[in-house]
């Protein structure tokens, strides 16, 4: 038996380097027509993190409505435990958070949440949002 771990191929590697590129620099159009050609919604990196965190945490609302209407998971959470909508919360993304919020995000997902990180930055309009969606 041999201890080797599996080959990765290379193109894959890339091609995914290059949609998590898509993700953290906005680019919707580029990653639409990825998934429309069958791009895994709610593929992730080494760290867990899937394509809407990365799109969330860097402040592109075109591209998180994008992943949204892909049917992209909301409250997948990181290996560090973190949502899509706490990343947004904490960078003060307020059209994210208004975006995710609107179509069901749980505001009460993950470590921390959300709310608590709402409350840690005194954001009350995002504790407004969360109770009133």
């Amino acid at each position: 038996m041999s201890n080797q771990q599996p080959d990765h191929d290379p193109d894959i590697i890339e091609l995914a380097t290059r949609m998590f590129d898509h993700a953290r620099k906005g680019q919707a159009g580029a990653l639409d027509q990825y998934l429309r050609a069958g791009l895994p919604v709610n593929l992730t990196n080494d760290k867990g993190d899937t394509l809407l965190m990365l799109a969330a945490y860097h402040g592109h609302p075109e591209t998180v409505a994008t992943l949204i209407t892909h049917g992209a998971d909301l409250d997948r959470l990181n290996d560090r435990g973190q949502s899509p909508l706490a990343g947004a919360v904490f960078k003060g993304e307020n059209d994210i958070v208004a975006l995710l919020t609107h179509h069901g995000a749980d505001p009460d997902n993950g470590h921390p949440t959300a709310r608590e990180s709402a409350r840690l930055f005194d954001k009350t309009d995002y504790l407004a949002l969360f109770d009133t969606e």
